[in-house]
């Protein structure tokens, strides 16, 4: 019987490294749950070659929100968008934020787009891939699709509607932002909402209709006019479906059609009064 002649060492690491094997072990069996003993110091461990074509690590961009508490980050928030005397105050406010760990992760701060001084102002949830490589709100797929809803009642963001999100940094993979994120950025949509001082609000989307209207799901909800405290006046406001979810669902375009019909009457009725 031939035995088989002992690798190189260096043929063996190569080896692990193929296999997927990043770290090496010693002889001693460690508890690595047990915090370190005082007098002694934790010792790195050997980090092995990466397998070829394997990018190095990355170091992770640091993150001040990621050591702030929520609940002062809530408040710096708070402070912050009081402060703010005009829209492009908050913006600049909300750039030097670090309350929210989203900006870390972001392109860009995606603060607001179309005409501060109109009558309506509309809030979605959170900025998109496209909204976060522009830097604007709704200017994807879903940003056409409510161009054309307004158009259809002869409203246009150039000059009719102010458009926000709840939440102006763009959550990693386009998910719904976290109730905590959206908390934390709650005061800067509500002074935001404050300032440009809307005659009506629309809400698209569960999470802008929960945080500012208090409605707990969209589909029940939506249609039905409520009133929003500004807290200078109290406007009308109404809650409809996101024009992310009318893509992936076409047959509900015929409820945000009742909903923008509505929203037509309400502006008209203001007019009239």
């Amino acid at each position: 019987m031939s035995l088989t002649a002992a690798p190189e060492p260096a043929e063996l690491v190569a080896w692990y490294a193929e296999m997927g094997i990043t770290e090496a072990l010693d002889e001693v069996t460690h508890d690595h749950f047990a915090a370190p003993a005082a007098s002694e110091a934790p010792r790195p461990r050997p980090v092995l070659p990466t397998r070829a074509g394997q990018p190095a690590p990355v170091a992770l961009r640091p993150n001040a929100a990621a050591a702030t508490a929520p609940d002062d980050a809530a408040l710096t928030a708070r402070s912050l968008a009081q402060e703010a005397m005009t829209l492009e105050a908050l913006k600049e406010a909300l750039a030097r934020f670090e309350g929210c760990a989203l900006k870390a992760t972001a392109k860009n701060l995606v603060f607001a787009d179309g005409n501060p001084g109109g009558r309506v102002m509309i809030v979605g949830e959170a900025p998109g891939a496209d909204e976060d490589r522009v830097g604007l709100p709704f200017v994807g797929r879903s940003g056409q699709l409510l161009d054309r809803m307004l158009a259809a009642i002869g409203l246009s963001r150039k000059d009719d509607v102010y458009i926000a999100n709840v939440v102006p940094w763009r959550p990693p993979g386009n998910r719904t932002p976290t109730p905590q994120e959206a908390a934390t950025c709650l005061p800067f949509i509500q002074r935001q909402i404050q300032l440009a001082d809307p005659d009506i609000l629309v809400c698209l989307g569960a999470p802008s209709a929960q945080v500012l209207l208090g409605f707990k799901g969209i589909t029940a909800s939506r249609g039905k006019w409520v009133e929003y405290d500004t807290g200078t006046r109290r406007i009308r406001a109404i809650a409809s479906l996101h024009p992310a979810y009318l893509l992936r669902q076409p047959l509900q375009k015929r409820l945000a059609w009742r909903d923008m019909r509505a929203l037509k009457a309400a502006l008209d009725n203001v007019s009239q009064g």
